[in-house]
């Protein structure tokens, strides 16, 4: 079936509305069916913008990062700013992701993986890079250093957002007193749960910092 054109649909529209969708049925209930939908067209129009659910997807994260792009440079935080401490620039950069991430159901599950659909991010990147480099880090050793940092932020508020109290559904999170009583004959692991599966905003913050820690012991070497 070739796909029919809207012509009052964009693929901004679409995206508007996958977002807010998300956020009300999470990444498995997120269908291009439901998507058509809440915009009130036929499934097929919007194949005249997607090829299919991924690049839905990627074009859904690309709007995460301008948003979170736009927030950062409001807030004073963009490429043309000082650059001032690595390390600030380094911590700020992480704690704005997840909290971008956080703004949606499942955001971290939709923003893992995609492919930008358009270049926004790379001023952004360059900058952060430059941070690094000015601060004597080789482009190889800024790269890893930016990248595993962005790891860790996505893959934690992946587990968080799974693991954590749901704000958009209104649920609370993973139950650690039964998880500790189910593993009574292992009490490390199960006092583990309490440290992985509680207050999610210091766990992060620890966890970035352990790997600050790593990263500063790589610009000394």
């Amino acid at each position: 079936m070739t796909p029919q054109r809207t012509p009052k649909l964009d693929r901004a529209q679409v995206v508007d509305a996958a977002l807010r969708l998300l956020d009300e049925v999470g990444l498995d209930g997120l269908t291009l069916r439901a998507i058509a939908a809440e915009l009130d067209v036929k499934a097929p129009a919007l194949y005249w913008h997607f090829k299919d659910k991924q690049a839905l997807l990627d074009e859904m994260a690309t709007e995460i990062m301008r948003r979170m792009t736009a927030r950062t440079a409001e807030a004073g935080g963009g490429p043309s700013e000082p650059p001032g401490d690595w390390r600030t620039v380094y911590l700020t950069t992480m704690r704005t992701l997840r909290a971008e991430l956080l703004r949606h159901r499942d955001g971290a599950k939709v923003y893992s993986g995609a492919r930008f659909t358009d270049t926004s991010y790379a001023a952004g990147l360059d900058a952060s890079l430059r941070v690094l480099m000015d601060a004597g880090f080789t482009m190889a050793t800024a790269t890893r250093a930016w990248y595993t940092a962005y790891s860790y932020t996505i893959g934690y508020v992946i587990e968080e957002q799974a693991m954590g109290p749901n704000p958009f559904a209104g649920q609370g999170g993973y139950d650690v007193e039964a998880r500790a009583e189910r593993l009574a004959a292992h009490p490390l692991a199960a006092e583990a749960g309490r440290v992985m599966f509680q207050d999610f905003e210091e766990g992060f913050e620890q966890g970035l910092a352990l790997v600050l820690a790593g990263v500063e012991a790589l610009a000394r070497d």
